[in-house]
C-alpha cells in the first residue's frame, strides 16, 4: 500500500505557555522560566539572575497568582484551554480536507513543552511548525525557533523543517478578526471608538530591527479596511509593558484614560495579537483597563474575545499549514 505524503507530516502549534495552577509557586515556577529566556530579558545572566531570584520572584508570583485566579477556567487556564481547542479543530479541519496529518500543541514556557510535543510528532519526515503569534517578534517567534532547535537537536530523525515565521496581513487572518468584531458588535451594539490592542515591546527592540511594530501597523491597517471603518473610529495601543524601559507607544491604558475628556464614552477592545484569550486579554484589558476607562468618565467599555477557537480562524490557520504542505 503505498504511503501518503500528509501521513509522515506533523504540524506543531505553539502558544507562549501558562502556570499549571493558579498558586504563588506554580507561577515561580513558570515565570522562572519565561523570565530566564534572554529572547525575553537580554540583560547578562550574571546581571539578572540575582535579581530575578532575590527579589523578582519573591514578589510577583503571588500577585500574579491572585490575577491568574480571577480568570481562570473549570477546565483550566485559558491560553491552554483555547490553544487544545484549536489543536482539535485544526485536526478535525485539516482531516476533512484529506490532509491525514498529526497536530501537537507545544508551549514556549511550561507544560505541555515543544519537546513534549516533538514526541507525539515522532517519526514524521516533514514537520510544519506554527506559532500562533501573528506577528513575528524575537521575543516570540524568534524563541520559539530557539526551543525548536535545541529540542530537535536531541533526536536522532531529523524532519525537515517549515516554520511559519508570521501571518500579520494573511486575508484569511484578517477577515477572521472582522469577522470577530463584526460579529460582537451585532450582538452587542457598537462603541464610538474601536480600539485595536496589541502586546507591547521594548522600543529599542523595534530600533535593532525587529519587525514587530511594522507588522502589527499592518494588521491593524488590514483589519479597519476590512471593516470599512474611518480613521477617526479607531485607535492601534500597546499593552503589558514591563520594567523601566520605554515601550512602543501610545499605551493601552493611557489612551483609554484619555478618551473620555476628548468626548468618547463608549468604546470596543479587541486585541488582534492574541490567538487566544488569557491574563493579558482576560484580566488587564477586561478587568484592569475597563476599570481605567470608567475611572476617567467612560460609560460602556465592552472587551471582543479573542479568535479563540472561532471557526473562521481555524479555517485561516489550516489555509496556512495546507499552503506549508510536501
Amino acid at each position: 500500500m503505498t504511503e501518503s505524503p500528509g501521513s509522515r507530516t506533523g504540524v506543531l502549534i505553539t502558544n507562549l505557555g501558562t502556570p499549571d495552577e493558579p498558586t504563588p509557586r506554580a507561577v515561580r515556577r513558570y515565570l522562572a522560566e519565561f523570565l530566564s529566556d534572554r529572547r525575553v530579558i537580554a540583560l547578562s545572566p550574571l546581571l539578572w539572575q540575582p535579581i530575578l531570584h532575590g527579589i523578582v520572584l519573591r514578589i510577583r508570583p503571588r500577585r500574579s497568582a491572585r490575577l491568574y485566579q480571577k480568570i481562570w477556567m473549570e477546565e483550566g487556564s485559558p491560553l491552554l484551554v483555547y490553544s487544545q481547542r484549536q489543536r482539535n479543530a485544526l485536526q478535525e479541519e485539516l482531516n476533512q480536507r484529506g490532509h491525514p496529518v498529526r497536530i501537537a500543541l507545544g508551549m514556549r514556557y511550561g507544560q505541555p513543552s515543544i519537546a513534549q510535543a516533538l514526541d507525539e510528532l515522532e517519526s514524521v519526515r516533514t514537520l510544519i511548525v506554527l506559532p500562533l503569534y501573528p506577528q513575528f517578534s524575537n521575543a516570540t517567534t524568534a524563541s520559539t525557533r530557539d526551543a525548536l532547535t535545541r529540542a530537535l537537536k536531541r533526536r536522532d530523525e531529523q524532519p525537515e523543517v517549515r516554520f511559519i515565521d508570521h501571518y500579520a496581513n494573511d486575508p484569511a487572518y484578517l477577515d477572521a478578526c472582522a469577522s470577530q468584531i463584526r460579529n460582537f458588535r451585532s450582538r452587542h451594539g457598537s462603541g464610538e471608538q474601536l480600539v485595536l490592542s496589541f502586546h507591547g515591546l521594548p522600543k529599542e527592540s523595534v530600533e535593532q530591527g525587529d519587525p514587530y511594530a511594522q507588522q502589527c501597523r499592518e494588521t491593524a491597517q488590514g483589519i479597519v479596511q476590512v471593516l470599512g471603518l474611518r480613521e477617526d473610529q479607531w485607535h492601534m495601543t500597546f499593552q503589558s509593558r514591563f520594567g523601566p524601559k520605554e515601550w512602543l507607544t501610545p499605551y493601552t491604558d493611557e489612551t483609554l484614560r484619555e478618551l473620555p475628556g476628548a468626548g468618547i464614552r463608549s468604546v470596543d477592545v479587541f486585541c488582534p495579537g492574541f490567538s487566544a484569550d488569557c491574563l493579558e486579554t482576560l484580566e488587564e484589558i477586561k478587568q484592569e483597563n475597563q476599570a481605567v476607562f470608567l475611572a476617567a468618565g467612560g460609560q460602556t467599555f465592552r472587551y471582543i474575545p479573542a479568535l479563540n477557537d472561532n471557526p473562521d480562524y481555524i479555517l485561516a490557520l489550516a489555509g496556512l499549514i495546507e499552503r506549508h504542505m510536501p
